[in-house]
């Protein structure tokens, strides 16, 4: 006699964003998309040059407010606001670097911290014990994730210093240091060589260990498909499919796309132009 299983419950979602649109003027850079990430999720987001995806990310994070549709995070719609994002949950990298350069690697952490700290303004001007316990645990945290990124070496060394793809890590324990349940990042690998795209592969798998869930923007098809459950692919701001890797790979619109065909009924930036 056999016994059928029953599929393990999916997790519960931690971003759910349902039709969102944002158009600057006639043009429409993200027309409708709808996008959920899971608790324990690496998902990732492709799609040729101006697909939208940085566009959708913005969206997500408070940059763009969209100009239809909703973002939740958690079930509870998120605020327009990049920083009351980050307080809720929510952290990113960006595509180009945006690191405090003069500043050493430790206080670019630091920074990140911002808005898991609890003291106010009298009490920095006072720096009374309640202000320097919560500095001490600021910098203890702060430590602990350059160790985890595998910087804690560096942590003294000036940003602008370090090694290209250690700026890029870097970003990322910045970012981790806000706390969040979803970490977006921008092309994390952009610009890396070889090895330096596999330790940021096994970063991201550490990440998803610690319980985070990821959304990743990435050129690297390779990258992708090894690190992600399933990928969303972006064609001239709308999401034309969404799976696992044998599913994306095998779309025919997701090869025309790739090379430079039009999608069927939508309108290219140049022809919202004319």
């Amino acid at each position: 006699m056999t016994t059928d299983t029953a599929p393990a419950p999916l997790a519960e979602p931690v971003l759910e964003a349902s039709g969102v649109v944002m158009r600057f003027g006639g043009l429409t850079a993200v027309n409708q998309v709808d996008l959920t990430v899971r608790q324990g999720e690496i998902v990732g987001l492709i799609g040729p040059n101006g697909a939208g995806k940085t566009t959708f990310f913005n969206c997500l994070t408070g940059l763009y407010v969209p100009t239809e549709g909703t973002v939740t995070y958690k079930g509870r719609v998120l605020p327009p606001k990049p920083h009351l994002v980050t307080e809720a949950g929510i952290a990113r990298t960006f595509q180009n670097i945006r690191l405090f350069s003069n500043m050493t690697v430790l206080e670019n952490v630091l920074v990140g911290r911002h808005t898991r700290t609890k003291e106010g303004l009298f009490s920095a001007i006072l720096r009374g014990p309640g202000y320097r316990r919560a500095e001490q645990e600021s910098r203890e945290r702060a430590m602990e994730l350059l160790e985890f990124c595998g910087l804690a070496a560096k942590s003294e060394h000036l940003a602008r210093n370090l090694p290209y793809g250690e700026q890029r890590k870097l970003e990322i324990a910045r970012a981790l240091a806000s706390e969040p349940g979803l970490l977006l990042l921008d092309e994390p690998t952009a610009g890396m060589n070889p090895q330096e795209t596999r330790a940021a592969e096994e970063l991201v798998f550490a990440i998803r260990d610690l319980g985070i869930a990821v959304l990743v923007i990435e050129h690297d098809m390779k990258f992708i498909f090894n690190l992600c459950d399933r990928t969303a692919v972006l064609v001239q701001g709308q999401k034309i499919v969404e799976g696992d890797r044998e599913t994306v790979q095998n779309d025919e619109r997701v090869v025309a796309a790739y090379l430079g065909e039009p999608l069927e009924g939508t309108t290219t930036a140049t022809e919202a132009d004319q």
